[in-house]
This record gives structure tokens, sequence and C-alpha cells, in this order.
């Protein structure tokens, strides 16, 4: 154990985010993203992108192999039956594990020409699903290099009858996305301008706006990549240094400066008050004083 480095550039962020002492829980990976803690079986599970692996965390603490190859899975989550879904950057696919452990693909193609590489992902309370679309995953180490077929890098919503919409292509690297408390606005950033746009999400799941919301700034290496909302509407995300918090109008309130450059994160344990934070090799925790969501 040992104490993180907080900034805090506002009275708040010591009520939100407290002392935030930090806890190793694993090492010695390529590169760790996609974290996301299973409400109910009480488990972890991440990917290691250039290891094309990807790994349980029991309660317990132990640390098991759950998927060889993972197709260089990237962002994981799980939809509101608790089935896990999957960016994919070797096969530029969204996938879902179903209950009888066979894989389903939800989304490869826009059109006649095969995505870029999914990368990070989200599910809205009525279960349509939202994601981001990168090269980054058609580049050597992080994915397979190929050429790409489309012209842009966008951000998608597959609905309930599998149908894929493309929302917004004018990012220039769309990665992480988290919606607001009540889902009538959707955040996503870009990380190659970083900064974090904000959308109107209509009646039909729609997207309007999408004007800059917050930027984040500051030292260290790190841009914005996983991004997640607390129980309160305090909008976490990774940049410069380590994790940034923003209150719900895109005030920055401080950030967690991290060892390693932070990829991603999620909230955990039973009280959801546990950051599990994928930092470049390795696996963090540390504890919050405000919890976040439970995603089913």
């Amino acid at each position: 154990m040992k104490d993180t480095p907080v900034d805090a550039h506002d009275p708040r962020f010591g009520k939100i985010v407290g002392d935030a002492e930090l806890e190793t829980l694993a090492q010695g990976f390529g590169f760790v993203e996609g974290p996301v803690w299973h409400p109910y079986e009480k488990w972890l599970v991440f990917s290691d992108i250039p290891n094309s692996r990807m790994y349980r965390r029991r309660l317990a603490g132990q640390v098991e192999l759950f998927r060889d190859p993972s197709q260089m899975a990237n962002g994981n989550t799980l939809d509101r039956q608790g089935r896990l879904l999957s960016c994919e950057h070797a096969t530029s696919r969204v996938t879902r594990v179903e209950s009888d452990g066979s894989t389903m693909v939800l989304a490869s193609h826009f059109g006649d020409k095969a995505l870029n590489s999914p990368n990070d992902i989200v599910v809205a309370a009525g279960g349509s699903i939202y994601f981001t679309d990168p090269s980054y995953g058609r580049k050597e180490y992080y994915g397979v290099p190929r050429a790409q077929e489309l012209s842009f890098q966008g951000v998608y919503r597959i609905d309930a009858d599998g149908s894929l919409v493309l929302l917004a292509d004018d990012f220039a690297q769309p990665n992480g996305l988290c919606f607001s408390l009540d889902e009538s606005r959707l955040f996503v950033n870009d990380t190659e301008r970083q900064h974090i746009r904000v959308f109107n999400v209509s009646a039909n799941g729609d997207l309007t706006g999408g004007a800059v919301w917050a930027v984040t700034e500051g030292e260290g290496p790190g841009a914005p990549d996983g991004m997640k909302i607390d129980s309160c509407g305090n909008v976490y995300c990774c940049g410069p240094g380590g994790l940034h918090v923003f209150d719900s109008s895109g005030d920055r309130m401080g950030v967690i400066h991290m060892p390693e450059t932070a990829a991603n994160f999620t909230f955990g344990d039973d009280d959801l008050r546990s950051l599990f934070v994928t930092a470049s090799t390795s696996i963090y925790r540390l504890r919050v004083r405000v919890p976040g969501l439970r995603l089913f």
C-alpha cells in the first residue's frame, strides 16, 4: 500500500475521492484495458490487448486466464442481462457471450466496409448498445496492422433488432463514453483532441449537439481514454497524469495521479466504492467516497 498523490482543485474533491490510497493487485501484463465488475458473481474481468488475452480476478484475489485468444479485446461491459460484451481489435467486431458460452457477433461492418476497431462500449437502460470505433486496433502492438476501410472514426448504436446506426463521424479518435445519470446526455471523449464532448440523447436514441464539455489538461503521460460516471453525476476520465474528476457541469475538481499511464477503470466491490484501474502493465485499486453505478 502507498499513498497516491491527489491534486485537488476544488474543496468538493475530498468528499468525492478522499485520500485515494493505492493498492497494486496484479502486474506483468502487456497493456491492460477494459475492466468490468460483475456485481453479483463478484469478479473483475480485464483485457491484456497485445497478448490477446482476458483475465478474471476473483473476490479472494486470484487472477486466472479467462479467454485466450481474446481477439485483442479492448473495452468490455455487461448488458442488462449480465452478458459480457467486448470490443475486439483484431477482428473489428463487437461480440456478446451468450448464456451457453457461445459468442455472438453484434457488429462487424458498417455497410460493406469493416469497422475500424471497436474500442469502448456502454449499454443504455433500454438495451441499446453504444460504442466508439477509432483506428487504434489497426496499428502495431495494440492490434493487427491493416488498411482502414472506413474514411472516418465514428460513434455507433446497436439497436434491439441488430441494426447498426452511425451517430457521429466527426471525431479524430473517439474513445471512452458514458451516459449522464438520467441518460439524457452521452459523454464521448476524443483522445487525439484531448477533450470530452457531450451529446443530447433523443427518445429514439439518436444524438444531437456534441459541443466540447471539458478538456483534460495537465502534466504527465496519458490522454482521454476510459470514462465513467459515479452515482452523484461526477464524471471520471483518464487523462494526463491519471484520473481527472469533473462535476456535472464539466468543471474539473481534481486529479488522482497514477504511477503508470491509466487507460481505463471501473467501480466495483460490494459497495461500488472501489476503483479498479487498468494502467499500462498493472491493475490497481483505490477506495473513493462516492460509489459508482451498478451495471445491471
